[in-house]
């Protein structure tokens, strides 16, 4: 395990970042600071090339191999933020649809057709158990549909939509290469109250043992203040699960809404004032993680506001210090003013909280995306090491591909057949057999066909030890 005491931003449009990048405030003793992390991101001399395994989808954002199905390892299973799963053969590109739930979701695009919108099909996962029982599960953006079973709005006030977990299933025979998800099978887990259309989380996984995990976003806005948004912050309220993870039973039944178990071993069963169901709190937007194939090890990627992007290590009843932190730094919400980070003193942060494992700031890029611990065998100088990136660097528009090198440092990914990605990143995925996949598109939104799904394979020999 690794020493846990060492590191999406609202991914609100770039044209609202301006003026957000360079903050220079002061407030009280609290003294803004200009360049949190002076030094770059280096290039770890780990060469890729990518090369398109599917193209003509619109918001790629998760992709993930089919359990169990010995005959599908050829299928990358990817979620469309419009509402769609597409079956991805990654041989020859084909591509059908195995589920389609965009009649459920809200209208995307927060300022009408064509624009940014942080909400849709954001998540999904497989049951351990697929083979045998054709189970999957969704995250989904849907209108208010009646009392939450979560939810943090003043009385009389509606949300701005609901998060839903739905289960389905595959009818027997679920491995069958034809087979798509039953549309009636539909069974809803739990839905809550979110009080912006931003900072939703939206990652699906079940851990080591069986369990489902849930990450969920602060309820939006900004600097975690407003409707909807508790004195001190959602994400320092574990008596409500908005900026936290969940770890729930699908096949339970013990809790509240009768839908689902909870664990009788996750941390806060019991506590008073805390909600059982929570697996970690004091996250921003932990859009997204992923577990080690190998090690079990769960990485979380933890999208910042103005300053800092963060990567975690999930421990059971930790909490990640947010809206008190950002990443390694104190975080001042500033009122009405933009939020800063600033140098942490004596009393300015509550002792116990889980620092993140590596951090960068603005300069390098604008909000980070999670993805998976290599396990692969075409790139073997990235083998156990963690892959994320970033959605969009402005300075150089693009996306950006990074991984962890030894002692947590970050290196960026160097693309031998281009200079830059030259998309917007908008996700990670992992096949059978451990190989990754970049999922983008060239406009950032949830409308057009330019999404692509991109296979990393290995651009060069062996790496210099220094930058693995």
């Amino acid at each position: 395990m690794r020493n846990l005491l060492r590191r999406y931003n609202a991914n609100i449009p770039i044209s609202l970042l301006a003026g957000t990048l360079a903050l220079s405030t002061v407030a009280g003793a609290q003294e803004a600071l200009d360049d949190p992390i002076p030094e770059p991101i280096d290039s770890g001399h780990v060469r890729i090339v990518l090369e398109t395994s599917a193209d003509g989808m619109t918001a790629p954002n998760w992709g993930r191999d089919v359990p169990g199905c010995t005959n599908l390892q050829d299928r990358l299973v990817v979620s469309d933020q419009i509402g769609i799963l597409w079956a991805v053969n990654i041989d020859t590109g084909d591509k059908s649809v195995l589920l389609d739930v965009s009649g459920q979701l809200v209208s995307l695009g927060i300022a009408g057709p064509g624009t940014f919108d942080e909400r849709g099909l954001l998540g999904f996962t497989f049951h351990p158990d697929f083979a045998n029982n054709g189970l999957l599960y969704t995250y989904t953006s849907e209108p208010v549909a009646g009392p939450a079973d979560f939810s943090t709005m003043p009385a009389g006030v509606d949300a701005n939509h609901q998060s839903v977990i739905n289960e389905w299933r595959v009818p027997a025979p679920s491995c069958e290469r034809s087979a798509v998800v039953d549309p009636t099978s539909r069974r809803e887990l739990l839905r809550i109250d979110e009080p912006q259309f931003n900072h939703n989380g939206g990652a699906l996984a079940f851990g080591p043992y069986g369990m489902l995990y849930v990450s969920l976003g602060d309820g939006g806005a900004a600097d975690d203040q407003g409707v909807g948004h508790v004195p001190g912050g959602n994400g320092q309220d574990p008596g409500n699960v908005l900026g936290t993870i969940l770890r729930i039973d699908p096949q339970g039944s013990n809790a509240a809404n009768g839908q689902y178990g909870v664990p009788v071993d996750n941390p806060f069963v019991g506590d008073a004032g805390a909600v059982d169901e929570i697996f970690a709190y004091g996250f921003r937007n932990p859009f997204r993680f992923s577990f080690d194939a190998y090690t079990g090890e769960m990485m979380i990627a933890d999208v910042g506001q103005n300053d800092i992007e963060e990567v975690d290590v999930g421990v059971p009843g930790g909490n990640y210090g947010w809206p008190i932190k950002e990443g390694s730094f104190c975080f001042h919400p500033n009122g009405t003013e933009p939020g800063f980070v600033f140098n942490c003193g004596p009393g300015n942060a509550p002792e116990g909280l889980v620092e993140p494992v590596a951090v960068y700031d603005h300069d390098e890029g604008i909000a980070v995306i999670g993805g998976f611990v290599y396990r692969g065998s075409l790139i073997p100088n990235l083998m156990g090491r963690y892959v994320f990136g970033d959605y969009f660097q402005p300075y150089i528009n693009s996306g950006r591909l990074f991984y962890l090198g030894k002692n947590d440092r970050i290196f960026e990914l160097d693309l031998r057949d281009r200079d830059s990605l030259g998309l917007v990143l908008l996700g990670f995925g992992q096949d059978a057999f451990g190989e990754l996949y970049v999922l983008a598109n060239e406009t950032g939104t949830p409308f057009g066909d330019t999404g692509v799904v991109l296979r990393m394979a290995n651009g060069q020999g062996n790496v210099p030890d220094r930058f693995r």
